[in-house]
């Protein structure tokens, strides 16, 4: 089958394609013909070597694709072949065929494109987990969305709205902050030009929010802390500004608030299969109504996924870049 390796950590031109064996499905998993497969920023850090795959896991970048199953692994139920999918992996998706889990599996919705069904698995249940499951949000609570613009921004402004919070969100440009208010956010905040945590204090008569999803990190921490309200929750699923932080601890305790985050990837397949569960009972219906859509920004030829990291680096995009496999 075709592939994308990388070919030693690098710029994008270490993304090479090469001829690969077909992978094999082992218990538990079916193999995916793929017709589409996402890219996300953690495929960028593992082509600098910055973000080694799992033990186990394939060393072929891509962490979502969809497609068709094109054969069951032993000890699979409740899919069948030809069955129309979205899957999130720990690897192997820039490539002709790719290994799933099948508890990672969901179906593709009626009428949706493999392409954008390519786009949903990794940032849904990224913003799933971290925005309701570990931030708690509710109907009627507020949040804030740093890189509202991106895939996991775009997504987490719109699932934020469909339940009924009130969404702010910080982007780098007047183009991508319509973007986010297009998308359903009430404020967006051109971090370039403007203090977020003025803007949003001013907006909610000084209360702050009650959750922030957090890519940034880094200086971010403390601005973060001092835009949550009592009870406030900082929800942090990257670190793109730096790891490490200087915090005063004392508004955390005067307004009891909880510091969390996580990573997707390494956690086990039993913990990402209830993610995909929660998903398919409580987001699957947004998305086969409508009101919750990917949004897919550019699309590429998979011998070209050295062009769609080019853009993801570029942080010009707005929402997700997605690779197209001609053999899909």
């Amino acid at each position: 089958m075709i592939a994308v390796e990388i070919r030693e950590p690098g710029g994008p031109d270490v993304l090479v394609p090469v001829e690969r064996p077909r992978p094999v499905p082992g218990p538990g998993e079916v193999l995916i013909n793929v017709a589409a497969a996402g890219v996300n920023r953690p495929d960028v850090m593992q082509r600098r070597g910055q973000y080694a795959p799992p033990p186990g896991a394939s060393d072929i970048p891509g962490l979502e694709v969809a497609g068709t199953i094109h054969e069951l692994g032993p000890e699979v139920s409740g899919w069948e072949v030809g069955d129309r999918v979205c899957a999130l992996v720990a690897g192997g998706g820039y490539a002709a065929l790719c290994a799933a889990p099948a508890l990672q599996c969901l179906p593709v919705p009626p009428g949706m494109t493999f392409i954008d069904a390519a786009a949903i698995p990794e940032t849904f249940f990224t913003v799933w987990s971290n925005l309701f499951e570990r931030g708690h949000l509710t109907p009627g609570e507020s949040v804030l969305v740093h890189g509202g613009s991106s895939g996991i921004g775009t997504t987490a402004i719109q699932l934020a709205r469909a339940f009924g919070a009130r969404v702010f969100a910080t982007a780098g440009s007047a183009e991508k902050c319509a973007a986010c208010q297009r998308l359903g956010a009430d404020l967006a905040i051109n971090y370039r030009e403007t203090d977020f945590v003025a803007a949003v204090r001013e907006r909610t008569d000084g209360r702050g929010v009650d959750v922030v999803l957090d890519m940034v990190g880094g200086d971010y921490v403390a601005r973060n802390i001092d835009a949550l309200a009592v009870d406030g929750r900082l929800v942090q699923i990257a670190i793109l500004g730096g790891a490490k932080a200087q915090i005063n601890m004392l508004p955390i305790m005067q307004r009891r608030l909880t510091v969390t985050g996580s990573v997707l990837r390494p956690r086990p397949i039993a913990e990402k299969g209830a993610i995909a569960r929660a998903l398919r009972e409580r987001v699957w219906p947004l998305l086969e109504s409508g009101a919750v859509a990917p949004v897919i920004f550019q699309t590429f030829p998979l011998q070209d996924a050295a062009g769609a990291h080019r853009v993801m680096e570029s942080n010009q995009h707005i929402g997700k870049l997605v690779l197209v496999v001609a053999e899909g």
